[in-house]
């Protein structure tokens, strides 16, 4: 069995990126009463579908190349400026008229702020890098939920649809008892009985149909027909330590890594706004075209063409704006560490809540699978057999018999949700927790 999944990984430009995220999965092989994608076969398949099909990872994709090519934007010089004045009327100068003027000037920040601008897009590529990531594991969790889930579902039909043959398999035997002389209401009972589970048993098959175009759309798929049925089996129970998760959680949940480059960012526009004060500095170069002179054509540099060099600062004097701007950068940044706090607590909750679920399935999956489903199965035998001896009523069958379904649901609700609680404490942490596999990626 496979117990890990590389998700898609994404080269962008000038970024070198380590291999893609690993995640929780089951290779469950499975049959499928016509399959809509018959290589849909295991987790890994559903996986591999939905990182290459779901157009919400696309849109992000886009989003990030378009954050990568604003980098070199926000370091780059504002364009130099070029400039040309015509005399209309020709200005008379002692050295003759003056014809055109042309002014070449570029403006130069102040020392810092494209430094700072640079980080600021920098910054937000990496938001955007790591809002990828986490759209990646989101929707990873979702489809291994679902896929859990629909399996769930597709076991819980065939044990339904075995009880209720089973059911069916008593007709015959009541109705011999009743035609010899037996009460009526045993077959009636047993009729309702097999009502009821068959109506069951339709509720879940609308229930897998309605999961599998879930299914479907997580994998970006335009198909109607159902998906295939996947085999599994039940994990050996696993425990995880809180600390050690909790720390994984703090050092690779790309949901905080972008939180904490959103307050990267939020730092690099305090710095812009406590540059903004500070006056940033043009400099020109000035070229006079000038005619030949009408008058005194002996003069020395007559028809010369005069140039100089010019400096200008723009002139910060309204303090208001500025500090205003330090004030609203000072806010963000703040309210960015509130945020990232907040949301740290909220999956440290998250995580709590999975550890105590997963634990409360591994009980389960030993009380019903090592004890309970055993007996079950004895005492629908041993009702089975007094029915026929005449020792016991055709009531004792139906409970014993409901019983036993009851339990083998219990046993596979506590196989999903075990599964489940791996795929969710695996995803919050974003690492795999086996040795034999490599760490989580990072932006780099």
């Amino acid at each position: 069995m496979n117990d890990f999944f590389p998700l898609r990984r994404i080269l962008p430009m000038r970024t070198r990126l380590t291999p893609a995220l690993l995640l929780l999965a089951s290779a469950l092989l499975a049959s499928a009463e016509s399959p809509a994608k018959p290589e849909l076969l295991e987790l890994s398949d559903y996986l591999n579908e939905a990182m290459a099909s779901n157009p919400r990872l696309e849109a992000l994709e886009q989003r990030y190349e378009a954050g990568m090519q604003r980098i070199p934007q926000s370091g780059a010089l504002p364009d130099p400026m070029f400039q040309i004045t015509h005399f209309i009327e020709s200005v008379q100068t002692r050295t003759g008229p003056q014809e055109n003027v042309f002014v070449l000037s570029q403006k130069l920040p102040w020392f810092g702020k494209r430094g700072s601008q640079k980080s600021a897009a920098s910054a937000e590529a990496e938001v955007l890098w790591y809002s990828l990531q986490n759209q990646q594991l989101v929707l990873a969790r979702e489809v291994s939920l679902a896929f859990f889930e629909y399996t769930y579902t597709r076991e819980a039909i065939d044990l339904t649809r075995e009880n209720r043959d089973l059911l069916q398999k008593l007709e015959p035997i009541v109705e011999e008892k009743v035609r010899a002389g037996a009460d009526l209401n045993a077959l009636l009972r047993l009729k309702v009985e097999i009502g009821k589970v068959d109506d069951r048993l339709q509720t879940l098959q609308q229930k897998k149909v309605a999961q599998s175009a879930e299914l479907g759309r997580l994998l970006g798929l335009p198909t109607t027909s159902i998906l295939p049925d996947p085999k599994w089996e039940a994990p050996a129970p696993t425990t995880y330590d809180p600390s050690s998760i909790a720390a994984a959680i703090r050092a690779n949940n790309p949901e905080l890594q972008m939180m904490q480059r959103q307050i990267d960012s939020a730092e690099a526009r305090s710095e812009i706004a406590r540059l903004a004060n500070y006056p940033d500095i043009t400099l020109g170069l000035n070229y006079i075209q000038t005619g030949d002179p009408v008058v005194n054509p002996t003069t020395p540099d007559a028809g010369q063409d005069p140039w100089g060099f010019t400096v200008a600062v723009n002139v910060p004097l309204w303090f208001g704006k500025y500090n205003a701007s330090k004030a609203e950068a000072l806010a963000s940044r703040r309210s960015l560490e509130s945020e990232y706090t907040n949301r740290m607590n909220d999956l440290q909750a998250k995580l709590l809540t999975s550890l105590s679920s997963l634990n409360n399935a591994n009980r389960q999956l030993n009380l019903y699978g090592n004890e309970l489903l055993g007996l079950a199965e004895q005492a629908v035998e041993n009702s089975r057999a007094g029915y026929r001896s005449g020792r016991t009523g055709i009531l004792e069958v139906i409970d014993s018999e409901r019983s036993l379904l009851d339990l083998q649901l219990l046993y596979w609700r506590a196989v999903a949700d075990a599964w489940k609680q791996r795929v969710i404490i695996q995803t919050l942490a974003n690492q795999p927790l086996s040795s034999e596999f490599s760490k989580s990626p990072s932006y780099e």
